[in-house]
């Protein structure tokens, strides 16, 4: 994964990860891949958990893919996908940044899951 050099190009490649993540099935998909982390789940695994249509998931899965949230690898016959734990690291990093660090608009301890 490379890099973006400027602050504009850092917004424009993060406004397309969210933008991806802003369709429902492809959350619920990026969602059961990090379930899955670090071993990933082949297609016929993510259509039968969230039964989507294979063509309708081969749209969503290929649009994580070219925005870097997801990664796939050819085993044999079948198609394996990982979510990009890197990515997120990324994304997340941003996020932080932004809201808990520069502007403290969220305080980093109200982070995280709540009881």
């Amino acid at each position: 994964m490379t890099k973006p050099s400027s602050r504009s190009e850092q917004a424009a490649r993060y406004a397309g990860m969210f933008a991806a993540l802003g369709a429902e099935p492809r959350l619920r998909i990026l969602r059961l891949l990090l379930a899955a982390h670090p071993d990933g789940m082949v297609v016929g695994e993510i259509q039968s958990e969230l039964r989507i249509s294979p063509s309708t998931l081969s749209h969503h899965l290929e649009k994580l893919r070219n925005k870097d949230l997801v990664k796939v690898a050819r085993e044999s016959t079948f198609l394996r996908y990982r979510a990009n734990a890197e990515a997120m690291r990324e994304i997340l990093g941003f996020l932080y940044a932004e809201c808990c660090t520069r502007s403290r608009a969220v305080e980093p301890a109200q982070i995280g899951p709540r009881s």
